[in-house]
């Protein structure tokens, strides 16, 4: 068995040689920016380097890292619009350096008020197939992400919103280069957004994907973002675009003449203009769990985000990873992830209490799920929840239980951190890659399909599903922006895209950066395995050929080949006010990270 530090210091070189971006300009926010990059001043870390460029021309004019991140994320809106936009939300995490505190912002879709816990059944009470609920009205959520903006702006930043858009709405307006990533997401969607006028138009000009090299506009977005920049947000909530939106989820703007096949009815939806002009951004207290001297702050519900790394990161504590050879600290890994699904799917959900949660991050319940780890032997998976009661006596016996069923694999995530010291985390989304498939005709927003994050029938035997549909209620989540302190200052502040597989990757690279003595960019770069408390855990190949047949003679099951886990970005903070940002080297066809300067 090779010693860790050697294989994975083979591993990340052979990853971190293919990190500098082939930038071609397409616009005026559009620079040579590397996936890593150190220096002084904020920085941003993003998927794109237009969106990342767009973040440090905000701080370099004296705004700040809630301004830069609110104007960066408006960006990805037009770039990367088949992961994340204004028709979706998410969760923004934000480090104030005045007060020394960390703040959360829940922007998570909401359920309409017709939606039921039976609106995802056929009339047996049998599952709707997943893309026939996906591809319709019925599937999309009151949108949270300009609510978070909003929200953001008025208690954190120092710039209007209306002046944060302005960016965005030039970037559409002029467009931007298309890529191999950007052509392929829609390669990928053109028969659903083939089914809709409005997609096809936008996305399918001339009945086929953007090609790659050409210059791709989006001027009914613009428009969008100049009006919401003149009226203010009423406007999208209960105003004019508000009525648009309703209009296109109850009446999907489906062709007479579509582009492609589709086998699914288009389903209508029941979200109402009331229904969005009922949102409202939430403010939860964040999660916190302590490991190994640092504070470690994520989302509370409905994002289980928070609760499972926190409860992974507990159950690890208990082991000198750094002293272990690389298949012991991955079996330990995979082990601690599979028993902190247990709890999510079990426990968390929009309504789950806080005492609930608060126990699922006691060292104590830890503890009880910890002693049933053995150092030479794999749990049979599912393994069951544990019982977050508050009486913690012994070791839990190992039990049967219930995989994740997340079938979400997009979202994006930036990172941003301005001169004085201020740090935001935000993961945001529309769902699926390309959402619902419907854009709102005559706005360029493309829509989310976040209720299908809800469990269509439920998934805990004879317990309660956290997790069902109802009328209000806000799909949970994996998404994890996390910000850890040392000290009561930045240590690291890291996130990710992937559906459940957010929860591993953040997990994997904190332990990467914490116990295993990578730098971040390693901790990024390095190759990932996601245990959801399933018979068939995921895991990229390059970490299969390094590790696999290791962890297969501790008795972990075979992976399941998958050619990407997450596409993460992160900031760390060094002394002196040095911060090293970095974005992925190679997934998603590489990051964008960028410093306002490179010297003090």
């Amino acid at each position: 068995m090779k010693h860790r530090r050697t294989t994975l210091a083979a591993l990340t070189a052979t990853t971190l040689a293919a990190t500098m971006i082939s930038a071609t300009p397409a616009s005026a926010y559009k620079p040579q920016i590397a996936p890593t990059a150190t220096g002084y001043g904020g920085a941003v870390a993003s998927v794109d380097p237009t969106v990342t460029a767009v973040g440090l021309e905000v701080l370099r004019n004296g705004g700040n890292a809630v301004d830069a991140a609110i104007a960066a994320a408006a960006t990805i809106g037009v770039t990367e619009p088949f992961s994340a936009g204004i028709g979706g939300g998410g969760f923004f995490v934000y480090y104030d350096a005045r007060t020394r505190k960390v703040h959360t912002i829940d922007g998570r879709e909401a359920a309409p008020a017709s939606l039921r816990e039976n609106s995802f059944q056929n009339a047996d009470g049998t599952a709707l197939d997943f893309n026939a609920a996906r591809v319709s009205g019925l599937s999309v959520g009151v949108p949270g992400t300009l609510a978070t903006w909003e929200a953001a702006a008025d208690r954190w930043g120092s710039r209007p919103l209306g002046e944060l858009l302005r960016p965005a709405a030039d970037v559409a307006d002029r467009g931007f280069t298309v890529d191999a990533t950007f052509n392929a997401q829609v390669a990928a969607n053109a028969a659903i957004f083939g089914q809709f006028d409005s997609s096809s138009e936008l996305y399918l000009p001339g009945g086929a994907p953007p090609a790659v090299g050409s210059t791709f506009r989006n001027p009914d977005l613009a428009d969008t973002y100049r009006l919401i920049a003149k009226k203010g947000t009423d406007v999208f909530y209960s105003g004019a675009v508000a009525r648009d939106i309703a209009a296109a989820v109850q009446h999907p703007p489906v062709s007479d003449t579509p582009i492609g096949t589709w086998a699914h009815p288009i389903r209508p939806g029941g979200l109402t203009v009331r229904d969005l002009d009922r949102y409202q951004a939430r403010f939860p207290a964040p999660t916190r769990a302590g490991y190994r001297g640092l504070d470690v702050y994520g989302m509370a519900t409905p994002s289980s985000g928070g609760a499972a790394v926190g409860e992974a990161l507990n159950i690890l504590e208990g082991y000198d990873l750094g002293a272990l050879d690389d298949a012991d600290a991955l079996h330990r890994y995979l082990e601690a992830s599979a028993l902190a699904f247990a709890d999510r799917n079990r426990y968390v959900g929009d309504y789950t209490r806080r005492s609930v949660l608060d126990e699922l991050l006691n060292d104590r319940f830890a503890a009880e799920r910890r002693c049933q780890i053995s150092p030479t032997a794999a749990l049979p998976k599912p393994v069951a929840p544990g019982n977050p009661d508050g009486r913690y006596t012994g070791c839990a016996a190992a039990a049967a239980g219930v995989p994740d069923t997340d079938q979400s694999i997009s979202t994006t995530h930036l990172t941003v951190a301005d001169k004085w010291g201020n740090v935001v985390s935000f993961t945001f989304t529309i769902e699926q890659i390309g959402g619902a498939g419907i854009v709102v005709p005559g706005r360029g927003i493309l829509l989310n399909n976040e209720l299908t994050d809800f469990n269509f029938t439920p998934t805990q035997g004879t317990a309660a599903d956290p997790n069902l549909p109802g009328p209000g209620k806000r799909p949970r989540s994996s998404m994890s922006p996390t910000i850890v302190l040392k000290d009561g200052k930045p240590f690291v502040a890291v996130g990710s895209p992937g559906g459940a597989t957010i929860i591993t990757t953040v997990l994997q690279i904190l332990v990467n950066r914490i116990d295993l003595g990578m730098t971040l960019p390693q901790a990024l770069a390095a190759p990932r395995a996601s245990q959801r408390n399933s018979a068939a855990p995921q895991a990229e190949p390059a970490f299969i050929a390094a590790y696999g047949a290791d962890l297969t003679a501790l008795g972990q099951p075979a992976f399941v080949s998958t050619a990407e886990i997450g596409a993460a970005t992160g900031i760390e903070f060094g002394r002196n006010g040095q911060l090293t940002a970095v974005a992925e080297p190679v997934r998603r066809g590489t990051g964008a990270a960028g410093v306002v300067r490179t010297g003090r």
